[in-house]
């Protein structure tokens, strides 16, 4: 058992378990280890260590600081104040889905998740076949860019109003391009939530 303290009731009713061992750390030092702050995962014949999506954001509301200096309205339509607030639960939401993920929010709820899958437009099509209502009026986040246009209509013909995602496609003016066709808003974090 590892925790950041053990209580003198539950360390006599451990003390009963003859194979168990009980350790303690301060969580000051976890928080401050900058190992700890790493994602590592195994791979054929080694590690893999990179720094862990944090989702930083979430703490503070967009617009109105510096969570996210990146974060640009690339579309001729800019987000109304209940997509923006939408558009940030559902840009954290996708931080903790399985790539390739598409999420739809609808204010502070999630509404249909893609995830897993090859490519966004799957993503996309996921999340639609598993939306247990209609997706009219939600917003979207996408973990990484849109490559292709083909997902940014699957998400307006979806019913989204909305999308946020990284950008950074040698296609991104295409992307941008179909957003402004179906009337989305369209806002580009600069970083991107990937998780394998």
């Amino acid at each position: 058992v590892v925790a950041p303290s053990i209580t003198d009731a539950a360390k006599a009713v451990l003390a009963e378990k003859k194979s168990l061992r009980v350790l303690t750390f301060d969580m000051a030092l976890l928080n401050n280890n900058p190992i700890a702050q790493a994602d590592a995962r195994s791979i054929l014949g080694g590690w893999i260590v990179q720094h862990r999506d944090e989702v930083r954001e979430a703490r503070s509301v967009w617009g109105e600081s510096a969570a996210i200096p990146d974060l640009r309205v690339v579309t001729k339509r800019a987000p109304r104040p209940e997509e923006w607030t939408a558009l940030q639960f559902a840009w954290c939401v996708c931080a903790h889905v399985k790539s390739n993920a598409v999420i739809f929010t609808r204010g502070d709820r999630t509404v249909a998740i893609g995830a897993g899958q090859m490519s966004r437009i799957d993503a996309v099509k996921v999340a639609t076949l598993k939306a247990p209502t209609s997706l009219t009026g939600t917003v979207a986040a996408s973990d990484a860019f849109f490559p292709f246009r083909d997902g940014l209509d699957a998400l307006a013909t979806a019913g989204a109003t909305a999308v946020v995602q990284p950008g950074g496609s040698v296609r991104d003016a295409e992307v941008i391009s179909a957003a402004d066709e179906h009337g989305l808003a369209m806002v580009f974090t600069g970083r991107r939530h990937f998780r394998h």
